[in-house]
C-alpha cells in the first residue's frame, strides 16, 4: 500500500512506522538507471584522465625531464578543476558523470573549492579558510597521519 504524498507533509511532524517511511522515500527519490549511471561515470572519467594523458605527452614534448613532467601534469588538472569548478561548469559535469568526475584529481579541487565558494559570504577567514577542507580535510589528515605512522614503523624495523 502506497501512502498519498498529500498526507505526508501532514504526517511529517508525528511518527512513521518503518514501512511508511520506505514507501514516502520510494515515492520521493527519483529513479535511476545503474548502467546508464556507470556508463556515464566511465566515459567522463575517461575524458578527464585522456585529457590529462595529453598534457603529459604535451609537457614530455618539451624536454622536461619525468618529474617535471608529472608535477606539471598534477597542477594543470588542478587548476583546471578548481577553474571549471569556480565557473560552475564542474558540479553539472559531476551531475552527470557522478564518481567518474570525483576520482580523479580534478575531483580533488573540486572538494576544496566547493565548499570555498558556498561559504564566502561569511568571509574570507571564517568562511572560506575555516570551510575550504571541510570535505578534503579528513583525506590530507588520515592520509598525512598513515604516511607518518608508515615511515616511523619502517625506521623501526628495517
Amino acid at each position: 500500500m502506497l501512502i498519498q504524498t498529500d498526507n505526508m507533509e501532514a504526517k511529517m511532524d508525528s511518527l512513521f512506522t518503518k514501512k511508511e517511511y520506505q514507501d514516502y522515500v520510494k515515492i520521493k527519490s527519483p529513479s535511476t538507471s545503474l548502467l546508464k549511471n556507470i556508463i556515464w561515470a566511465f566515459i567522463v572519467g575517461g575524458i578527464i584522465c585522456t585529457i590529462g594523458e595529453a598534457l603529459r605527452n604535451l609537457y614530455a614534448l618539451m624536454d622536461f625531464n619525468n618529474d617535471t613532467v608529472s608535477n606539471l601534469t598534477s597542477i594543470t588538472m588542478i587548476f583546471l578543476g578548481a577553474f571549471l569548478t569556480g565557473i560552475n561548469i564542474y558540479d553539472e559535469i559531476g551531475k552527470r558523470a557522478g564518481a567518474g568526475s570525483i576520482v580523479p584529481i580534478t575531483g580533488f579541487a573540486n572538494s576544496i573549492v566547493s565548499p570555498a565558494m558556498e561559504f564566502k559570504s561569511e568571509g574570507y577567514i571564517m568562511g572560506v579558510g575555516a570551510k575550504m577542507f571541510i570535505i578534503a580535510g579528513p583525506v590530507l589528515v588520515f592520509g598525512i597521519a598513515s604516511s607518518v605512522i608508515i615511515g616511523i614503523l619502517f625506521y623501526i624495523f628495517r
